[in-house]
Parts: C-alpha cells; sequence; structure tokens
C-alpha cells in the first residue's frame, strides 16, 4: 500500500527520464526488497508473498533500528528473541531457497541508502505497521523512495481488521468494544480467511549466500535469562479456556501474544484454529486485541494522554518510594506481589493479576497509569502498545470503554476468587506466611477513601 494515500499495491508510473537518472543503473543487480518487521515468519506473509509474485528477485531484509533499541536496556528478552528468529529464517532461506536474509543495524533511511550503493531497487515491499512511531518512520524512508523513484508498497497482515474496516454506520470509530465486537463479526460474516502462501513462488528469492548478518553482541546487546515461551494453540488449550482463563496458577493460556507481536505466527492461522474450536471467548480475546489497535490509531495522543481528559486533571501522589515496591513485589499484598515478580523473573504476567496491578498502582496508590504502562512496556514478552496502553487507561478509568472510577479491586478477597489455595502466591513469594513478608503498605479500605476523593475532586 502507498503509505500516504492508503492505495494498495499503488505503483509509480516511472519515466524513461526518471529510469535513466537511478544511479548506476546497468551495473548493480536489479532487485525488489522485502523488507520484515512485525512479521517474522515466511508462512502466511502477505507482504512477501505479493513481493515474491512480482517480476525481479526479492531481496529479504531486517533492520535492527537503532531508534528502538537505543531506549531498551541492553539484556533484553524481546531483542534475543527477535534475533533468534532471524537466524532461523535466514538458516531456512539459505538451505530450501538458496537465498539468505540481510540483517542490518542503523537507522531505516540509513540503511535503505546503503543498500542503494549495492542494488538497483525497484521496489521496497513490507507490511503495515500502525504504531505512532512506526508512522513517522515509515514517512521518513517514504522521502527518500519518493526522491529515488522507488515504489513503496505495503499490506494488511498483523490484523483482520484494520484502521476504519470496522466503524459505526455514519463513520465513526467505536470506542466501546461490545458494539465493535458486534460490528466486526457482522463484517467478518462476509470475509474469507486466506493464509498467504509463498512456495508457487519461491523460485523468486534473490539467489545470494552473502547478505550481512550480525550477532546479538553486534547490535549492543547481551544475552537474557529469560526465554519467549513457545504458544499452546492446541484443541484443549482453545476449548478449556474460558474455565482456565482467571486463575493463574493453571497453566491456561495460549500464550500467543509474544508471537501475534512480532508475527512469528499469522493471524489468519490463530483465527483458523479459534474458529474451529468454536469457542468465542478465546475469538473475543483476539478482537479486543485489534479493538485497541484501531483505538491507538484513530487516538494516537492517548499514548501519552488519557482518552477522557478530565481525567489528566487526577492529583497522583506518585512516590517514587512506593512506585519502587510495587516494581519489586513487596508492596504487602500477596497476589499483586506475586504477579510483579512473576513478571520481573519471566517477562509474563497472567491477565487477570494484571488488572489487579495496574488498580493497585493507580487507585490504592494513586500512582499515574503512565508510570506503570512504561514499567511493563519495558518488562512484557508480548508488550504491544495498544493493548498496554489500551488496558492501563481501562483500569486506571480514562480510557475507552473503562472500568468506572469507583471500581476498585480488593486486593485480598481477589485471592479468595482466583487463588484460594493460594498455590500461585507460594510458587512466587516462598516467604509469604513468614515474618520476612512484608506488612500491607497501605490500608485497602483507607486507599479506597483517598482514592474516591482524589478522583471526585478532579472529576466534579
Amino acid at each position: 500500500m502507498d503509505y500516504r494515500t492508503g492505495v494498495e499495491g499503488r505503483r509509480w508510473n516511472l519515466s524513461f527520464k526518471h529510469q535513466l537518472t537511478k544511479r548506476n543503473h546497468l551495473q548493480k543487480p536489479t532487485v525488489n526488497v522485502f523488507w520484515f518487521r512485525r512479521d517474522l515468519r515466511l508462512d502466511d506473509n502477505k507482504g512477501l508473498q505479493k513481493a515474491l509474485k512480482g517480476n525481479l528477485p526479492v531481496l529479504p531484509i531486517f533492520i535492527f533500528d537503532k531508534n528502538i533499541l537505543d531506549k531498551l536496556p541492553r539484556v533484553d528478552a524481546r531483542v534475543q528473541f527477535i534475533h533468534e528468529q532471524l537466524q532461523k529464517m535466514r538458516q531456512t532461506l539459505q538451505k530450501e531457497y538458496s537465498s539468505s536474509l540481510g540483517i542490518y543495524r542503523g537507522t531505516p533511511v540509513e540503511v535503505f541508502s546503503a543498500l542503494l550503493d549495492d542494488f538497483e531497487i525497484e521496489s521496497v515491499f513490507t507490511n503495515h505497521d500502525y504504531e505512532p512511531y512506526a508512522e513517522r518512520r515509515d514517512n521518513q524512508v517514504y522521502d527518500l523512495f519518493e526522491r529515488e523513484y522507488i515504489e513503496f508498497n505495503t499490506y494488511k497482515d498483523q490484523v483482520i481488521f484494520e484502521k476504519s474496516e470496522v466503524v459505526k454506520d455514519d463513520g465513526d470509530p467505536y470506542v466501546v468494544y461490545t458494539p465493535y465486537m458486534k460490528k466486526w463479526k457482522q463484517v467478518f460474516a462476509d470475509h474469507t480467511l486466506e493464509p498467504f502462501e509463498i512456495a508457487p513462488f519461491a523460485d523468486n528469492f534473490f539467489k545470494t549466500d552473502a547478505l550481512p548478518n550480525t550477532d546479538l553482541s553486534d547490535i549492543g546487546f547481551k544475552p537474557s535469562p529469560i526465554k519467549v515461551p513457545d504458544y499452546d494453540l492446541t484443541p484443549e488449550t482453545i476449548q478449556n479456556y474460558e474455565d482456565t482463563r482467571n486463575f493463574p496458577a493453571i497453566d491456561g493460556t495460549s500464550r500467543i501474544g509474544p508471537h501475534l507481536r512480532f508475527g512469528t505466527v499469522g493471524i489468519r492461522r490463530v483465527f483458523q484454529k479459534a474458529l474451529a474450536e468454536k469457542n468465542e471467548t478465546f475469538l473475543n480475546e483476539l478482537i479486543w486485541r485489534e479493538f485497541f489497535m484501531q483505538i491507538l490509531w484513530h487516538y494516537p495522543h492517548t499514548r501519552d494522554e488519557s482518552f477522557k481528559k478530565k481525567y489528566d486533571r487526577i492529583e497522583w501522589r506518585n512516590k517514587e518510594d512506593e512506585f519502587q515496591k510495587w516494581c519489586e513485589g513487596k508492596t504487602g499484598y500477596p497476589l499483586v506481589d506475586a504477579g510483579m515478580r512473576e513478571l520481573n523473573e519471566t517477562g509474563y504476567m497472567h491477565n487477570r493479576v494484571r488488572m489487579l496491578v495496574g488498580s493497585f498502582l493507580c487507585k490504592h496508590l494513586l500512582i499515574d497509569w503512565r508510570w506503570g504502562e512504561a514499567y511493563f512496556a519495558e518488562k512484557l514478552l508480548d508488550y504491544e502498545m495498544s493493548s498496554n496502553v489500551g488496558n492501563w487507561q481501562w483500569v486506571a478509568g480514562s480510557g475507552v470503554d473503562a472500568a468506572p472510577y469507583f471500581r476498585i479491586f480488593n486486593p485480598t478477597t481477589q485471592i479468595k476468587k482466583f487463588d484460594k489455595d493460594r498455590e500461585y502466591i507460594k510458587n512466587w513469594i516462598p516467604e509469604v506466611d513468614t515474618d520476612k513478608y512484608p506488612e500491607p503498605m497501605v490500608d485497602h479500605k483507607e486507599a479506597r477513601e483517598r482514592c474516591l476523593a482524589t478522583y471526585k475532586k478532579a472529576l466534579g
């Protein structure tokens, strides 16, 4: 898709003069480039298939974008996971297709500028990305491509429906989930899921064994002890999802999040499995992801500002020592602490517990939801900006379809509902029943009353 016009498959109308001005036209291999981003797979990849169906050899590349890397800690399990997936893809391309995968570090503009020294690039193919930085990045490379008369084609790949494909009858975006979900299903009724196979076109990969590779250290990172787990989309997991998903002591979730985030599995394959098992709860969770993605696309300011503007008037206490206790899992509330320790040790936290720890930070401690969102962004293996921002604003009461501000989870009664045998708690807090475990840092009743008074003052 042309990034600025939104026209899928748009091509530049290159004149003979333009073709002559392309540098060293006859001296370098002429290729199309496929740019891997959030789609780290060869299977069921729409943009890749479109590239391979073209009339030129396809040069596959990935860019470790320094604009992103420079903001991350030097040990990051997600960067390691990306690196591992790229090596697997590179080996497959070498073994099965006599091709390879060029892996670069730099800004996208820097990398493509350097590539033009070695290749005559006719077109660049990639898949859509919707986050605010991704849009700025794509505008920058678009300007370069326009100057060099390079076609830029991008495609919808990481969602079933994007942007304004599911909107109200008047064209406005939905800001409440349930009507969005119903409209999503209504639109989907006329939709077919077609995975995008590359096998019939695989001979079109650029034949080479000389593309650059990188070690983890080459991009400035060290190995992480945390590993991204494999996902589980067996029929049993999907069928039992509704019965098991609320209990953190049970390994009843799919762990599909990181794989959707980085595109190691195609979204069409995931929906096919959900539909095959006829599990509406699991299907609805996938639709929640698309709901939050279209919210961020329509309302990019919600990354930093409350969707409901008046919530930005809340006078947060923002006590750094209290925030640190929350981060370390030392609040004195076992279910909150177990969740935070699980996050710190594994990069994962059970979804039910995420709601509790988020509510505790915003409501009990009156710490700005943006602090919690940033901490999760650093730690979560499945960090997805749209879902993370959406869910944090949900618990704070400031977002779309949010919980009312007076809904304040009781961290003690939540144990009775979701971890009554305290298996999850004991797993993550072995000292929980000893004098080594801290007393609650705040009284629940007092914290609740303080929260209500603070919110009422801000909201009027």
